[in-house]
């Protein structure tokens, strides 16, 4: 392994910020849409290939999250260009993806079988998080996968916090908007005095 110079490293903050800012657009373009704003870039050869963002509300389908809809962009592009199975993992093996919060457990299953190589993220997630908040996805050992099926994840490495505060910013904005889309309680919802 060979040493990274300070120069090379402010190089690679530096890019991590601008993908992530990218990430940040398309969750911004989210909440425009009254979805909860998560957004990403998928990054391969320090290009971005495609990008998502939350759909959920919009397509009223539960999985239709920012890294599911970035998959799919990017499975339909290179199944159009003839790329084989193996091929396609290839590719995502080489490619990034800068996310605005930890990708939930769905997400990060989906991640690790497709072999993606680092995910970027900006805020934890807290309630769903596969990236070490809840559970640890991106591990190939991880202990809390019994299922065979789930234990065919390649593993991947994840870099967390990256414009952290920016992200939460977005969730705090647009859960004091009120999330018109959230179902609503069956009990009161308790005020804290």
């Amino acid at each position: 392994m060979h040493a990274v110079n300070h120069q090379q490293m402010d190089s690679l903050a530096s890019d991590d910020s601008s993908f992530m800012e990218l990430a940040l657009d398309q969750a911004k373009k989210a909440m425009s849409r009254l979805e909860v704003p998560v957004g990403c870039v998928f990054v391969e050869d320090g290009q971005v290939i495609a990008s998502g963002s939350n759909r959920t509300n919009e397509t009223r389908n539960a999985t239709r999250h920012a890294e599911m809809e970035a998959i799919d962009i990017l499975l339909k592009q290179w199944q159009q260009s003839g790329l084989s199975q193996l091929e396609i993992v290839q590719k995502f093996s080489k490619c990034d993806l800068y996310v605005t919060c930890e990708p939930c457990i769905m997400c990060a299953a989906a991640l690790s079988f497709l072999g993606i190589r680092t995910v970027y993220y900006g805020c934890a997630n807290d309630k769903f998080g596969g990236c070490g908040s809840i559970l640890s996805l991106h591990e190939t050992n991880s202990e809390h996968v019994t299922s065979s099926a789930a234990g065919q994840g390649k593993g991947f490495r994840c870099v967390g916090g990256i414009m952290a505060s920016e992200a939460v910013s977005l969730f705090q904005s647009f859960y004091e908007q009120g999330n018109p889309n959230a179902p609503k309680p069956h009990r009161p919802v308790r005020m804290s005095q």
